[in-house]
């Protein structure tokens, strides 16, 4: 069954993973990603190194690529730009993640391509908004972690130096923005048959990202109050320890409080005027979790997840990477398969978290090797024989041995 944007063309500069995270998930949904690379290849495919026989890829890149097509081209030479505005012209949309004015050099911008495809529409996700003093900057997702308020975060909580999150969350929050804002482009683009060009900055995307909950006390002007959520900033906000592990509670609502108190035999807690109701238990998140922290400690994880879930308290064990393999939700769900890969051999995937009830989001094809699709789509852009056949001669166009 062919997903949700099955018939959209997409021509994907982008590399490492911002990029690659927003056109894996329209791959996903069923768009033809030609993933554009250079000769070099995208710098992610040699991170962490490669178990096969091709070398050029590794684990993270196999992640974020699934379901795209590679046509490799050296766009320092006028012939491969050329055939990459051929191929515009069937396209419904361009993206890249490189700095504007480097793209622009190529002859790439959108006032280049617009004039090629008029109904084009050309998303770019860039560092910090071109308009402003950043705009020329290069970004990487620990610089944006920086700036945007990311690595200070962790500090407020436990007062020591900031510290970045371990992940690229930077990149992958500002791929998921990316990827929205092109779906909106496209619905447009039905509606009214306009392209447009879409700026989707890393800086301001974290910004509003972490300003959701924690512009918090100056949301008023003039301020009520000091930034950050106070409850999220808590510095005993974290797993509570049990006797035997770690779990994640959060009774929340009046009701699930006075359960709570019950199941552990302190009724009384229910009483206490700092507790006692939504009202003014946010001034006490700190004894709350103290509460909490203490009480958890005389009983197993499962016992707890049990007295929980039969009471209908938020709650869930805290996993480690690998016990995601054996988490038995995950399992139910099929969320990860064996796969064979053509020159990695057995490899484990995850599925998308999308799930359409009439447009199914599927494993089409495994990331590709390096320009192995050139030749495949150079043909279906109408290319001759004999035009792909030069293009491979002078190292235009590069494809596997």
């Amino acid at each position: 069954m062919p997903g949700p944007l099955a018939g959209v063309k997409v021509i994907d500069l982008t590399a490492v993973l911002l990029g690659p995270f927003a056109t894996q998930h329209l791959a996903d949904m069923g768009a033809d990603v030609i993933k554009v690379e250079p000769p070099e290849g995208d710098l992610l495919r040699l991170s962490g190194g490669s178990m096969g026989r091709d070398k050029t890829m590794g684990p993270i890149y196999m992640a974020a690529n699934r379901n795209k097509r590679s046509l490799c081209l050296d766009l320092k030479k006028p012939a491969a730009v050329a055939v990459l505005k051929d191929m515009i012209k069937g396209a419904d949309l361009f993206i890249h993640n490189s700095r504007p004015s480097a793209i622009e050099r190529l002859g790439l911008g959108y006032e280049d391509l617009k004039k090629v495809n008029p109904s084009i529409i050309y998303a770019y996700s860039l560092g910090y908004a071109r308009k402003g003093p950043y705009g020329h900057k290069p970004a990487f997702d620990d610089l944006v972690q920086g700036v945007s308020g990311a690595a200070s975060l962790q500090s407020r909580v436990d007062g020591e130096a900031p510290k970045f999150m371990p992940s690229l969350i930077a990149d992958k929050t500002t791929g998921l923005h990316l990827c929205i804002a092109v779906l909106g482009a496209l619905y447009h683009r039905k509606c009214t048959g306009e392209g447009q060009m879409i700026e989707v900055p890393m800086l301001e995307t974290l910004a509003s990202f972490w300003l959701t909950e924690h512009l918090f006390g100056e949301t008023w002007n003039p301020g009520r109050g000091s930034m950050g959520y106070d409850r999220i900033i808590n510095k005993f906000r974290h797993p509570f320890p049990t006797n035997d592990g770690y779990i994640c509670a959060l009774p929340y609502t009046d009701a699930h409080w006075v359960r709570f108190f019950e199941i552990v035999e302190r009724p009384d807690l229910a009483r206490d005027p700092r507790f006692c109701d939504r009202t003014v238990r946010p001034r006490h998140f700190s004894e709350l979790y103290q509460v909490l922290d203490s009480l958890m400690k005389h009983r197993s994880t499962q016992e707890w997840l049990d007295a929980f879930d039969e009471a209908d308290i938020p709650a869930m064990p805290v996993n480690t990477l690998e016990g995601l393999f054996d988490d038995p939700h995950l399992k139910a769900t099929g969320f990860f398969t064996e796969r064979e890969h053509p020159t990695e051999g057995p490899i484990t995937t995850f599925a998308s978290p999308l799930d359409f009830e009439k447009t199914k989001v599927d494993f089409r094809r495994h990331a590709p090797r390096l320009g192995e699709d050139g030749v495949e789509v150079l043909r279906e852009a109408g290319l001759s024989e004999a035009d792909i056949e030069k293009l491979r001669a002078d190292r235009t166009l590069i494809v596997p041995a």
